[in-house]
């Protein structure tokens, strides 16, 4: 059953309850768009044609040409006159007016045929049709008078009336009128769903007339029809207005904020519940995805055998996936697992972005108590731009760090977290400010300083002082005096110049926050 608020009770909700009125538009914002107001947008009532179809009902003024061949020979266009008529010599009147085009040709030859009975062959065919003046009127954007042709379609005439007033107008109950009489009535809405538009031709005089819009109900968010849909009476069930707004496959609640004889009132339903619930005119609608997964995407890299992606519980740790996990002990180094989680990567690029944004300011406010100094303040502060452009580029990788010395901690698992099983490697790769940045074999008698050298030593901006170590789980150490272990990254630093910047230990913090989340020197 779906929980509900109503406008009589205190502000407090029960368990499980939603604010309404919170999900749908104040009444301050603009309503969305009616279902088939594009219907409109076009510019096809620019495109003319001669009005010839199968079912086009010849008129006064039609022109139709008429050939006779054989015993006797005879070819001429005749004009349908104002009764209805056309006139060929020896055979006298036939009556065409309100004729289908179609059936024409029959017609006329089987008069013919009554008076010429043997060797006469006869062809008739429409040339012209003759156009029509047809009146618009209702909540309309231009009304008025509008020529065309018979066999135009109604949506031609509203085209040229500007379309249906949005704010007024009825999409569904728009009246053909013929003689004061109401021939035909036309619901937008089964043509916008099935293409369907009644089949007639209008005639000289004829009135459009489009109805006052009826109760109209607003449909927003998860639905793929976020419009403002027309009732096709004073109320509909949930069940007819999903049909025409067509919510997403995930939407597992629906809210409906409106008034009713009572007064304000709010509802929060199930869908099933919704389907049968009755909306009326002025009611706001809100379909929600309300329901979160149980299940989450879990991806595996690195060196394992076996699936790379696994669908688990919520409530996973990361023992229970790995017990699935095959891998070559051979091969992986799995005592050397970490985790790559984008809610961490999150956090800390939001962390790199407020240091930038702190360095910024301390640099641009910086006071100057002379020329030179303020001179010496420009270049340093377009300096740090650069440096702030470049760092800001920088994506961390969100690592987690799981394991140390073997031990593999039995952390919660979360929706799209990447665990890592690094190769087991000979090579310690050296990179940052050296001048040959490589890979290098494991010596376990070498130190950093064997390693820098054999990466052909320190350029002029490193920081030999502090050098981060990147461990195969993922941890980032910092000195000179670290043990090396397989698989390690010597990541020499930059330094800051003293000499041209007054910002150094920002700037130095923030160098090292990069090289921690992104596991990269930037200069």
């Amino acid at each position: 059953m779906g929980t509900y608020s109503e406008s009589g009770r205190s502000g407090t909700l029960l368990p499980g309850e939603v604010d309404v009125k919170e999900l749908l538009p104040s009444s301050g914002e603009v309503l969305p768009p009616p279902y088939g107001a594009n219907l409109f947008a076009g510019g096809y009532e620019t495109e003319r044609s001669d009005g010839l179809n199968d079912n086009y009902l010849i008129a006064a003024g039609d022109k139709i040409n008429i050939w006779l061949w054989g015993a006797v020979a005879y070819s001429d266009v005749v004009t349908v006159d104002n009764q209805g008529n056309i006139f060929i010599p020896n055979i006298g009147p036939i009556k065409v007016q309100d004729v289908r085009a179609s059936e024409v040709n029959a017609l006329v030859t089987s008069r013919i045929k009554q008076i010429y009975t043997r060797n006469v062959s006869v062809y008739v065919n429409l040339l012209t049709s003759t156009p029509v003046s047809i009146y618009l009127t209702g909540p309309v954007i231009r009304p008025g008078q509008y020529a065309g042709m018979a066999s135009d379609s109604i949506l031609y005439y509203l085209k040229r009336a500007g379309g249906i007033d949005s704010e007024r107008g009825s999409y569904r109950e728009i009246q053909i009128l013929r003689n004061k009489k109401v021939i035909e009535t036309v619901d937008l809405y089964d043509f916008i769903r099935t293409g369907e538009l009644p089949k007639m031709s209008f005639k000289d005089g004829d009135v459009i007339l489009v109805k006052p819009q009826k109760s109209a109900v607003v449909v927003a968010g998860g639905a793929r029809n976020p419009f403002r849909f027309e009732l096709d009476g004073e109320k509909a069930q949930g069940t007819q207005l999903s049909d025409y707004a067509r919510p997403l496959a995930k939407i597992s609640h629906v809210g409906v904020v409106g008034n009713r004889a009572s007064g304000p009132f709010s509802r929060y339903l199930t869908y099933t519940d919704f389907l049968s619930f009755e909306v009326q005119d002025g009611d706001k609608v809100f379909y929600n995805d309300d329901l979160h997964a149980q299940v989450m995407d879990i991806q595996v890299t690195g060196s394992y055998l076996g699936p790379s992606y696994f669908a688990v519980k919520k409530t996973a740790r990361l023992h229970d996936l790995l017990h699935y996990i095959p891998i070559n002990p051979q091969l992986a180094d799995y005592g050397s697992i970490y985790i790559l989680r984008k809610s961490v990567a999150e956090r800390q690029k939001q962390t790199l972005n407020d240091s930038l944004d702190r360095l910024e300011r301390s640099v641009f406010t910086a006071p100057a108590s002379s020329d030179g100094e303020a001179a010496i303040r420009a270049q340093e502060a377009q300096m740090v731009m650069q440096f702030a452009d470049k760092a800001r580029q920088i994506e961390p990788l969100g690592k987690v760090i799981v394991s140390e010395n073997n031990h593999i901690a039995n952390i919660l698992l979360e929706q799209g977290d990447q665990i890592v099983i690094p190769y087991k490697t000979d090579l310690i790769s050296v990179g940052g400010e050296v001048l040959m940045p490589q890979a290098v074999v494991f010596n376990p008698n070498a130190n950093i300083d064997d390693y820098v050298a054999w990466a052909g030593g320190f350029t002029e901006r490193a920081e030999d002082q502090r050098i981060a170590i990147v461990r195969a789980n993922g941890l980032v150490e910092f000195g000179s005096d670290k043990v090396i272990r397989k698989g390690d990254q010597i990541l020499v630093l930059p330094k800051v110049d003293t000499k041209t910047m007054q910002a150094v230990k920002d700037i130095t913090q923030i160098i090292y926050q990069i090289a921690v989340a992104a596991n990269v020197a930037v200069r």
